[in-house]
């Protein structure tokens, strides 16, 4: 099969397509021919050698966290799949390839009306924007979420399963985005760069404050989302675009018992991504298939343009997903 290897690390230049040899599937695993597979900031930080796939190095280092296709083979005590079917799911990597082996209750089934090409824009952001904001975050119907990068592929996602719990959302932007953002169903939209968003958030909740903070930016963001939350309120940090260091105002953290969670999904245990998955397919997938959470594409590549898509998703003008056509 073709795939994307790394046989070194550093610039989009690196990425290369070659022949290697077909996965197998195990007992309990099933074989997956994919259609698409999508771009996320964990690949370019594995291209570059800071974001290893966890587990032992496979022979061939191939990136890639999520995938959509159809199933090709199944192990033998594989019960739940069947050659043919639509599917899509996470992965540790791999996902750059024509083929790829996944064990079977790490699978969603690719909700009706979303196209299987298509559907590889939904793993990877949704069960990371649900989970932070739902599972560990605690946000309930009625609450207020503040989204950072709303424009992002994470974001983008956040923002629709938010107004799709009947939750309501404050997010930030670039300038460029905030329309787009905005046409996502955010109740409010901030441009980070001529506004405050702590002001915004006071005034959208009437000073109450904000339930659940999901952040991608880290940095002296963490002190401003500390000023945002209200009493009991949670930041769930899933990125640090813009730096890993922060200070901590410990008082007013205390004072407002606020809570801060650090969270990746690609490092965790299995069993603790598929019951991640599972919440999100259960909580989530319904609202896909009915339209009110839709998968939102930027733009697509094809594989042999694997280089240009890294350099156009290192550009930051992108509002959703990236996604590769294999």
């Amino acid at each position: 099969m073709r795939a994307v290897v790394l046989t070194e690390h550093g610039g989009p230049e690196v990425l290369t397509l070659a022949e290697v040899p077909d996965p197998v599937p195990g007992p309990e695993e099933v074989l997956v021919e994919v259609v698409s597979t999508a771009l996320n900031r964990a690949d370019l930080l594995q291209r570059r050698g800071f974001y290893p796939e966890p587990g032992p190095p496979r022979r061939h280092e191939v990136p890639g966290m999520e995938l959509s296709g159809r199933v090709a083979a199944v192990g033998d005590r594989v019960a739940a799949w069947s050659p043919g079917d639509e599917v899509m799911a996470i992965v540790g990597g791999g996902a750059y390839a024509e083929l790829i082996t996944v064990p079977e209750r790490q699978l969603m089934a690719v909700p009706s009306g979303v196209a299987v090409a298509d559907a590889a824009a939904i793993p990877e952001v949704g069960i990371t924007a649900h989970d932070a904001l739902v599972v560990q975050g605690g946000l309930t119907a009625g609450g207020w979420a503040l989204v950072h990068a709303g424009g992002s592929g994470v974001g983008s996602m956040a923002i629709q399963i938010v107004r799709a719990m009947g939750a309501h959302v404050v997010a930030t932007a670039s300038a460029g985005k905030v329309e787009a953002v905005a046409a996502l169903g955010a109740d409010r939209v901030v441009d980070y760069s001529s506004a405050d968003f702590v002001a915004v958030c006071a005034e959208a909740t009437g000073g109450a404050g904000i339930d659940v903070v999901l952040d991608v930016v880290g940095g002296d963001y963490l002190v401003r989302n500390l000023q945002a939350i209200r009493t009991s309120g949670t930041i769930v940090q899933v990125g640090v675009m813009g730096g890993g260091a922060a200070e901590v105002n410990l008082g007013l953290m205390i004072a407002k018992r606020a809570s801060l969670i650090g969270t990746a999904l690609r490092s965790r245990p299995l069993e603790q991504k598929i019951d991640a998955t599972r919440r999100f397919a259960a909580a989530v997938l319904p609202a896909i298939a009915a339209g009110a959470v839709r998968p939102v594409i930027d733009r697509r590549f094809g594989v042999d343009d694997i280089v240009e898509a890294h350099r156009y998703l290192e550009s930051n003008a992108n509002v959703g997903k990236v996604l590769i056509d294999l």
